[in-house]
């Protein structure tokens, strides 16, 4: 089996049998668990980052800002680099073990909820890539799927149960979030009556745009969003219960989805990660304003000090800055998992 080079978006799937989950024995034993863990891997880096990919030689069909993607005969392999983005420009400076945290937590996900729905993934195993793979085994291990290919679905499906970023924003300037109206008085980062669907596209510039549901359905169709719609809250449900045995709030996520010629749904891309999602700790909760949070929060406020003006060139970080970002994904990772990052 040879790489080939041509131009496919990310897609994915193979079949799916039911997972069950198990959330452990209570926060209390996970704090335990986690204390140990913390004596690990977490403060120390592993090695440089990895930016760039090349497999067999050959550079990736399609670059993503975070993910490099192959096409391998039918399947299409997708590899997580440690590159970071912030304001929709990728960063001069990578995160150490950032694609391995979005790759392995994903994995975790996919794995656990196959009973939701199918997804994309065929294998994470190296040992059961094709042949032609084999001699890149020391940087696709731990950070690479090989998944199947599907159509994506151009509509990327937000699920919120809290309000915060731009939910936040629209419903102070209209009092409503992606046209769902809501009670008067909320705050930042108060929990919402009821989960939210709020639907987006993406601008040409990488940027998300928050649609109604009427307007997504209008792209895609009105069953078809009705069905992901189902997905999303169940898929965000499901999430939300894990997480809050961990100790964490998964406030909002979100989810792409593609489709086989078949017609069949499928779960692509990353589930439940820092990158798509916000998560912050529960026992540092307070509503009332922004939290903190498991990703580049560091990396945000870093560039506010520094008075980036969101433009190139694009600004290298710190060190401190690095290594504290790193800790915060590997932390997630750790605790949602309550594995070690390989």
């Amino acid at each position: 089996m040879a790489v080939r080079k041509v131009g496919h978006n990310i897609s994915g799937s193979r079949g799916a049998t039911p997972a069950s989950l198990a959330y452990g024995c209570g926060v209390g034993a996970v704090r335990l668990r986690w204390a140990a863990l913390r004596q690990g891997s977490l403060l120390s880096l592993s090695a440089a980052p990895l930016l760039e990919t090349r497999v067999n030689g050959a550079a990736p069909d399609r670059r993503g800002k975070v993910r490099d993607i192959y096409e391998v005969d039918d399947a299409l392999l997708m590899i997580a680099t440690d590159r970071i983005s912030a304001f929709d420009y990728v960063l001069g400076s990578g995160i150490p073990d950032k694609g391995k945290v979005l790759t392995q937590l994903s994995a975790f996900w996919f794995e656990r909820t196959r009973r939701i729905v199918a997804n994309h993934v065929i294998t994470t195993d190296v040992h059961d890539y094709p042949a032609s793979l084999r001699r890149d085994v020391d940087i696709l291990r731990g950070r690479s799927m090989l998944v199947t290919r599907t159509e994506p679905i151009p509509v990327e499906c937000v699920a919120r149960g809290y309000l915060s970023g731009s939910g936040w924003k629209e419903y102070v300037a209209t009092g409503a979030v992606c046209g769902i109206a809501l009670p008067e008085g909320l705050r930042e980062s108060d929990r919402l009556p009821q989960p939210l669907f709020t639907p987006a596209t993406k601008a040409q510039s990488g940027h998300d745009i928050n649609i109604s549901e009427d307007e997504a359905g209008r792209i895609v169709g009105a069953g078809l969003i009705a069905e992901l719609k189902a997905l999303t809250l169940d898929l965000y449900a499901f999430g939300v219960a894990h997480a809050e045995s961990r100790g964490i709030i998964l406030a909002d996520t979100k989810f792409e989805f593609g489709r086989l010629p078949d017609g069949r749904v499928l779960l692509i891309d990353e589930v439940m990660t820092p990158d798509s999602s916000r998560y912050w700790p529960r026992d540092r909760y307070e509503p009332g304003g922004p939290q903190p949070s498991f990703d580049k929060q560091f990396v945000r406020d870093y560039l506010e000090q520094i008075r980036w003006n969101k433009q190139p060139p694009v600004p290298s970080l710190p060190d401190d800055v690095v290594r504290r970002t790193r800790e915060k994904y590997v932390e997630a990772y750790q605790r949602l998992t309550d594995r070690e990052l390989q």
